[in-house]
């Protein structure tokens, strides 16, 4: 072989060992390093050349694929839960939402446990979650909740892992160091959006996201969101200290703001001509013990450079039969 030829294969694979490594080393440290040296990039060449189209999102709130969403997965396949959202899902650039929960290759401690009991609320998803999330276009989770320790450190490395493997991005403050960074920037047609997570079981929330918002305004972002997991559960309005965190997410940076965990919708609010809705409920889960549980929100948001998001909101309902559906596209 010509030393031309051994100098090119020795680039070649130098390259893809380090494009390995950056990609398991960034999923890893819950950050974004890949993406933000790609938008980078992208932001001195691509956007040059074409231009930046208009990015449709869709958030979602709580999804939880355990106990009875579990069995009725394993009877009837998992293209029967998503079965009422196909429709929804479809078409959209992100499909944004929160993993309440862990993806292990262990046993279910929560299906058949008695309803109200410890072992009733500790979850774990299995393996092929993650591919199925990734079929389902839903293709950015967040992780910063109360629930995504049910199964320990390990419980978070493994989730990781499977996302990972499954081509699945994640941001939140899953109550790791704080120096690890928790925020994902995706890239759309030119189009840079942050995503950060005020998660308020965490150790310090508001000292972590205020030091991601301070990240954001020197990333410069074309859009940031707080993608918030708080409240009280099964409240129909949220507290004064949401309202001020809110509101104070705005002032440092963030275009908009939307939660889960109360498991019921609650209102939306308009603070400085940015959007914040507080709660969107549940999107696939079991809880069919009262009306608002088995009620959920989708928030579509249309995002163009330097024009204000526009929103659209779509209903769903929980069917007891396991399914979640649409009851407007």
């Amino acid at each position: 072989m010509k030393k031309s030829s051994i100098h090119i294969l020795i680039v070649l694979i130098v390259g893809a060992s380090l494009a390995l490594f950056f990609h398991s080393f960034d999923h890893l440290a819950g950050g974004s390093i890949l993406a933000f040296l790609s938008d980078t990039k992208n932001k001195n060449t691509t956007d040059d050349v074409f231009p930046k189209k208009k990015v449709r999102l869709l958030f979602v709130g709580d999804m939880m694929f355990d106990r009875w969403i579990r069995e009725t997965s394993a009877r009837k396949n998992t293209e029967f839960i998503f079965s009422g959202v196909e429709e929804l899902l479809s078409g959209k650039d992100l499909v944004v939402g929160n993993l309440e929960g862990p993806i292990t290759d262990q046993a279910s401690v929560s299906v058949g446990s008695e309803i109200g009991s410890r072992e009733n609320y500790v979850f774990t998803f299995p393996p092929e979650t993650a591919e199925m999330l990734r079929e389902k276009n839903i293709r950015l989770v967040n992780l910063g909740n109360n629930h995504i320790l049910n199964f320990g450190e390990k419980g978070l490395e493994g989730t990781k892992k499977y996302l990972i493997e499954a081509g699945v991005n994640f941001f939140g403050n899953a109550g790791e160091n704080r120096e690890v960074k928790r925020f994902w920037i995706e890239n759309i047609g030119g189009i840079r959006i942050g995503f950060l997570n005020y998660n308020q079981f965490a150790k310090n929330p508001e000292d972590d996201i205020s030091d991601d918002l301070a990240a954001m305004k020197e990333i410069k972002p074309d859009f940031t969101v707080v993608y918030t997991h708080w409240g009280t559960e099964y409240a129909p309005t949220p507290d004064e200290k949401e309202k001020k965190l809110a509101h104070e997410f705005i002032d440092q940076g963030a275009d908009f703001v939307i939660g889960s965990h109360p498991h019921v919708v609650q209102e939306k609010e308009e603070y400085k001509g940015k959007m914040i809705y507080y709660s969107l409920g549940n999107f696939i889960f079991d809880q069919y013990f009262r009306p608002d549980t088995q009620k959920g929100e989708a928030v579509e948001v249309e995002l163009e450079e330097n024009k204000i998001p526009v929103f659209y909101e779509h209903e769903v309902d929980m069917r007891s039969d396991g399914r979640t559906v649409s009851t407007q596209i």
